[in-house]
Order: structure tokens, then sequence, then C-alpha cells
């Protein structure tokens, strides 16, 4: 096991920031892939995919990345922690296959406010088992706070959807502008939810693994080598159930998806040791957050309803982690 130092607050918060910056735009390129292909699970199969071959790469001519691979078999032979923490990549898969099926229905920005709704919450619980590196963070009134009102800020910040939904069934838009019937968003939107709620366990298993790697390099190559296989299992039985998907298209940015998943998934390893789960997948969500509305305002996709509550309610989610993540006196509002 090795013992790097950890990171001050200062440091971490923001690098945690600047990473999840990249999950609005991965999420665009797998939804618009995904909307190429015709097949969400061919689209999160091209991504993962190529992030193994990034990953790969980078663990053979990297030094570290040499060494962190030389420790994964010893680490899982002698079970330094949990066998299943292995399997992490493969909530990683079922994330980028929510990316990839509900980005063209939701926009990005609703697609992010679900994902901070179940990653918020299982944040909060994941500290409390101390399942992560960090160990156990008690449960204070302070980060329920911050829980709460990242949730109004979720359902203020989705309902400009639904009604939008309502005013597109009136003929006031096109068929592509969104759905007629506001519970036939009902699935895309719990799908992110979960995929946000599994996210803070991938990120606490995948530190835990970074520790006795000694680097996040081999923690996010073993994700990818999980997430690629339970991929390609699901894709050939849809592929044989259905058929296979459109072509795979030719401009090079398609393919950008899972090198930005890579710098996700190693930033999140190596940061939870430091800052905990809750308040790592929280600085990642205001990178979400700010990048996701940047993108539906600067360059929205067909039926991306972006209105003031929009804008509010992200503005309130970006509060509500402020608040959970401010050095407040020790003891204050404990649980």
């Amino acid at each position: 096991m090795t013992h790097a130092p950890r990171l001050p607050l200062a440091v971490g918060l923001p690098m945690a920031v600047a990473s999840g910056l990249a999950i609005p735009v991965q999420g665009r390129i797998n939804g618009a892939l995904g909307a190429r292909l015709g097949d969400g699970i061919a689209a999160a199969v091209v991504s993962f995919s190529t992030g193994l071959i990034v990953m790969v790469l980078v663990s053979l001519l990297a030094p570290r990345g040499r060494a962190g691979l030389a420790r994964i078999l010893p680490a899982l032979r002698e079970r330094r922690f949990p066998p299943y923490y292995a399997l992490a990549g493969g909530i990683g898969a079922f994330f980028v296959f929510a990316q990839s099926f509900t980005v063209g229905l939701l926009g990005i920005a609703l697609f992010t406010v679900a994902t901070v709704t179940g990653q918020t919450l299982s944040g909060l619980l994941v500290d409390r088992l101390g399942i992560g590196p960090a160990g156990k963070k008690s449960v204070t009134g302070i980060r329920v706070i911050g829980c709460i009102l990242t949730i109004a800020a979720v359902s203020w910040a989705v309902s400009p959807r639904f009604a939008g939904a309502a005013a597109d069934a009136s003929g006031a838009g096109s068929a592509a502008a969104g759905p007629a019937d506001p519970t036939t968003l009902l699935l895309p939107i719990i799908l992110p939810v979960l995929a946000g709620f599994l996210m803070s366990f991938q990120q606490a298993m995948n530190g835990t693994a970074t520790v006795h790697y000694g680097t996040p390099i081999a923690a996010t190559l073993v994700n990818f080598i999980a997430g690629t296989c339970v991929l390609w299992v699901a894709w050939s039985i849809k592929v044989a159930v259905a058929g296979p998907a459109n072509p795979l298209p030719g401009e090079w940015w398609y393919y950008l998806g899972g090198p930005m998943g890579c710098v996700f998934i190693g930033l999140g390893a190596l940061l939870v040791r430091s800052l905990g789960v809750l308040v790592t997948g929280l600085g990642m969500i205001a990178g979400q957050l700010l990048g996701s509305l940047g993108l539906d305002l600067l360059v929205p996709t067909p039926g991306t309803v972006v209105e003031a509550a929009t804008v509010l309610g992200t503005l309130l989610t970006l509060a509500s982690i402020v608040v959970a993540t401010l050095p407040w006196p020790r003891g204050a509002f404990r649980r």
C-alpha cells in the first residue's frame, strides 16, 4: 500500500470541478454518437473501447503506469480489498449507456441535474459507510441540508422540460422537440438518477483500489477493462435480438468520449482519498452543471429547454454544493 500525501481542500476541490467539466462534453458526444448509430449500447461500446485503448497505451508507456500494472494481480490475489471492487467499471459502463440513451431526449443540462440527485444522496451514504479510502465521515446536519437543497434545485431546473413537452403537444413545436406526454420522460430521467447514485460507489471503489495499486492509472485501466467487457456482452445480445446498429461515423470527434472518461475516472480515483466521496462528487457536479448549462445555451440540441428556472435551479444547486463543503466548526449540525 502506498502513502501518498493527501491534497488540501483548496487544491483538490478545483481539480474536481475541472474534471467535472469533461462530463457534459462526453455526454454530448456519446448522445450524438448514440443518435447517429441508432443504438445507445453501441455508442457506449465505442466510448469504452476507445477509452480502454488510451489506458492500455498510458499503462504501457508511462513509468507509473507500468508500476501500477505490476501491482494489479498481486493486490487482487492477496485480497487487499474486496475483489468485486475490480468490477466498478460496470457502473461506468451503465453511466455511459445512460448518457448515450438519454442525452438526446433530455438535453445535457437536464441529464446532469438528474445525475446530481443520485450522486449527492449516495455520496452522503458512501461516506457514512466508510467504503472509500478516506474512511467514515460523519453525517452532519449541514451535509443533509446541502442534499435537500440540491434535490429542490433539481426539481426546479427540471420543471421547464415538462412544461415544454406539454407546449409541444399543443402544436408549438415539432415531434423532435420533446414527447407529448411527460410520463414518457420517466425512464430517461430514472436512468441518469440511478447512474448518478451508483457513481459514488464507483469512486469509492476506485479510490480504495488506487491506494493499493499506487496510481489511479491502474485503477482506471481496470475500470475500462470491466466496463468494456460488460458492454460488449450486452451489445452482442442486442445484436442477436435486434440486429446491428448503423455504420460507424467517419468524423473523429465522435471518438473523444472515451478519453474524456479516462480523465474523469482517473481524477475521481485520485481525489476521493483526500476529499472523501461526497466532496469529490460535489466538486465534479459543480463542473458538470457549469459545463452542461453552457453547452445547452451555446450549442443546444433539438428539444433542449433552457429557461429561467433551469438557470436559477442550476445556481441553487451550486449554492448547495458550497454549503455542504464549507469548513463549518467541528461539531456544528452533527447528527
